[in-house]
This record gives structure tokens, sequence and C-alpha cells, in this order.
């Protein structure tokens, strides 16, 4: 794009948009599938939880899953407007997520604690990983993961606590 003089007008070609690079568009893609699969996981663990505070971790999975899923939107609506697509199928999600898989059947308190630490953590991890690649190609997306990044940790840490004691 060729940047006009000022006060001259654009033509229609000069203003063709932003492209996402192949390499950007494949760090997204597994961005949105591990954020597809943390929500799935998070609802199986809020399904099958039990236990003493049964109720509360119930309540903030719930939110955990809320989180992963706008998370996941944000990212794929990104890569919409990057030109690029992206595939949240579930043979593509199961395929591709490098999240541990879940247990089935049901779990404690406790257990569940620590399993959705793991996961959010995990999740996070790929965020990073792959953040200062989407920095150096766009600034743009590289913000909406820090708000990603930031949101996450922040569960991480609020449910990590409740298997702390002093």
């Amino acid at each position: 794009m060729t940047p006009s003089p000022a006060g001259s007008r654009r033509s229609e070609t000069d203003a063709a948009g932003f492209t996402a690079s192949p390499q950007l568009a494949q760090v997204l893609q597994q961005i949105v599938v591990d954020l597809v699969e943390l929500h799935l996981q998070g609802k199986q663990a809020h399904w099958n939880v039990v236990g003493h505070n049964f109720r509360d971790l119930h309540l903030q999975l719930d939110q955990i899953v809320d989180e992963a899923r706008e998370s996941a939107d944000i990212v794929a609506e990104r890569m919409r407007a990057l030109a690029t697509l992206p595939d949240g199928r579930s043979d593509t999600v199961a395929a591709s997520t490098t999240l541990p898989a879940f247990p089935e059947g049901e779990l404690s308190v406790s257990a569940v604690v620590d399993l959705v630490t793991a996961r959010l953590r995990a999740t996070v991890d790929t965020v990073r990983t792959h953040h200062d690649q989407v920095d150096s190609e766009d600034p743009s997306t590289a913000d909406l993961l820090h708000a990603i990044i930031d949101s996450l940790e922040k569960h991480a840490w609020m449910v990590s606590a409740e298997n702390r004691s002093l």
C-alpha cells in the first residue's frame, strides 16, 4: 500500500487492508483450538465436579467456560478480519489441541482445581509462546492476546487458591 500525499484521495486498490501471513494464521488457529478445548474441558469439569465447595467451583467453572468461549470467538473473528479462516470443528480441535486430555467421570473438587489450573496455564502458555511472533506482524492482534493472557492468568490464580493452605 502506497501512502497518499496529504490532501489527495486514495484509490480503491490502495485500501486493500491487512492480510495475515500463513504463519500468523497458523498460530492464531492454534490459539483458537486451545481456547475451544479449554471451554469444552471446563464444561466437562463443571458437570462432573463433586465434594466440599462444589457449588463455588461449579459457578467459577462457568465463568472460565464463558471466558474461554468469548476469547476463542474474539480470536476467530480477528482471523476473519485478517482474511484467514478459523477452524473450530470438533475433529480439528481434538486432532490439534495442545491441552492434556481431561479424565472422564466424577472428580473431586481438589482434583478439578488442579486439572483446571493446569489447563488454564497450558492455554496461557500457548498464547505466550506465539505472542512475540503475532506482535511482530500485527500489534493490534497482540493487544487482544494481552487481554486473554491477563484474564486466564487471573482465573488460574483464583482457581489454584482453592487447594492452598497456610
